[in-house]
């Protein structure tokens, strides 16, 4: 039986300061020409600028600490921060005005920011949803050990995650522990576990995605003589980023994509997955999606 071992976790308590960082560095290049003249975080829905919906709701989720980093149109990001004083909040500005470094290093490069004590909510700008934050960031992090069964296990990351229509599915165990990432279109399979590939890339998969079966339907056969079993769910742009990461992180460079970090340490830092049953999530990237944004936000 493999040693257990438990990953570094600070508990989160009502009392704790709660920290986000709001990915707004994109260049909306989906929403262009409306970002050819301001960035997407200030792209407005019903009104108000997605940054400012997203604010509002850490805001009115108790956290007190917010990290924006910026790239597109950094000066109107500040300034609209400024003109509106940080709407109470202790918002600090992560600038990659040099050089967009994309998801993952967009937060390594905000660590310096960040308490180390506490983990950080991860919100894209461009989504909107119906999550309750404040829950979702004080989801009891315990997990079901694979050698003994018992939940002392900690998981050091959190993706909120939902049985959404898509082409690219990340892969869960059967106790909701990241395990890969597939697309159902080319087949296409990223893991560092030796079995999952097996199941993923078996002749029985393939011909399934084929014909086109939903995630559902193939998950149904990933069902595997020894027990084990794969879900398949889409991630929503939420996430919850334990700081025990950024040790991780130390041999990355400076530009990485965070879910490539995510699929290639969930071998070594328990990455878990929340499913909501009943999400509602609009991702805001591009212009189709901006009318139905203004129905989304009123039925919010």
């Amino acid at each position: 039986m493999a040693l257990c071992f438990a990953v570094s976790y600070f508990y989160i308590t009502f009392a704790t300061m709660k920290q986000a960082m709001i990915f707004a560095a994109g260049l909306g290049t989906r929403l262009k020409p409306i970002t050819d003249t301001k960035p997407k975080a200030l792209v407005e829905v019903g009104g108000e600028p997605l940054l400012r919906r997203v604010i509002s709701r850490l805001h009115d989720a108790g956290f007190t600490r917010v990290v924006v980093n910026v790239h597109h149109f950094t000066g109107q990001i500040i300034q609209y921060l400024q003109d509106n004083d940080n709407f109470g909040l202790d918002i600090r500005i992560s600038d990659e005005s040099q050089e967009l470094l994309d998801t993952g290093g967009g937060i390594k490069h905000a660590r310096q920011f960040f308490d180390p004590t506490v983990p950080v909510l991860i919100h894209n700008v461009d989504i909107l949803s119906n999550v309750d934050l404040d829950r979702f960031y004080r989801l009891d992090p315990k997990m079901a050990c694979p050698d003994c069964g018992a939940p002392h296990l900690k998981a050091a990351a959190t993706l909120l995650v939902s049985q959404r229509v898509t082409q690219r599915y990340l892969v869960f165990d059967a106790q909701m522990r990241l395990v890969g990432w597939t697309n159902i279109k080319s087949g296409e399979v990223k893991t560092p576990f030796a079995w999952v590939r097996e199941m993923l890339e078996s002749p029985a998969v393939r011909d399934l995605e084929r014909q086109g079966l939903t995630a559902l339907e193939i998950e149904h056969a990933l069902r595997s003589d020894s027990g084990r079993s794969l879900r398949l769910l889409a991630f929503s742009g939420i996430h919850c980023f334990g700081p025990e990461l950024f040790s991780l992180m130390e041999a990355y460079p400076d530009r990485f994509p965070i879910m490539d970090f995510y699929l290639q340490n969930c071998d070594k830092a328990f990455i878990r997955g929340y499913e909501k049953a009943d999400l509602h999530l609009l991702d805001v990237g591009k212009l189709e999606t901006l009318q139905e944004a203004e129905a989304f936000v009123k039925d919010m």
